[in-house]
């Protein structure tokens, strides 16, 4: 009886690590840079993260980037990516700003800084080429996201 069940109990064990094997590619997330593979998939993401930061320099002394931290810096712009099918988890797009007080009777600087994390809102499914490709636009900081009507 215990000869018979060996067999039965392996190709059960062997089926669970294969599909726990799957399920872990299926839902392992890599920083953007770690999922490229090609120098144009590279490039469009240089072109883009370097577009959007002038969009916002364009547009930051004009509205929002006044008042107290009125230096905001867009900072980078990080998505994590679905290494087996390209899917988007989240993306992140981080800013910075400051202002500063000189204590005129020692000289020290006091900085006040703060960190803003905006998430992108993406449509679920949302790939990585998808984005690139919707966001290929002179001004992608106006473009709309795909899958969403932002």
């Amino acid at each position: 009886m215990v000869i018979r069940l060996l067999p039965v109990l392996l190709i059960l064990a062997f089926s669970a690590t294969a599909h726990a094997q799957a399920d872990a590619r299926r839902h392992h997330y890599v920083d953007v840079y770690e999922y490229f593979t090609t120098d144009a998939q590279y490039e469009s993401w240089f072109t883009l993260s370097a577009q959007l930061d002038q969009d916002f320099d364009d547009i930051c002394g004009d509205t929002f980037c006044e008042g107290d931290y009125s230096n905001i810096q867009s900072l980078r712009l990080r998505c994590s990516v679905e290494t087996f099918n390209g899917r988007i988890g989240q993306c992140l797009w981080i800013f910075a700003g400051s202002y500063e007080d000189v204590d005129s009777g020692s000289g020290r600087i006091d900085v006040h800084s703060e960190v803003w994390r905006c998430a992108v809102p993406l449509a679920p499914q949302t790939t990585i080429d998808g984005l690139l490709a919707a966001l290929a636009v002179p001004h992608p900081l106006y473009a709309t996201l795909p899958g969403t009507q932002v």
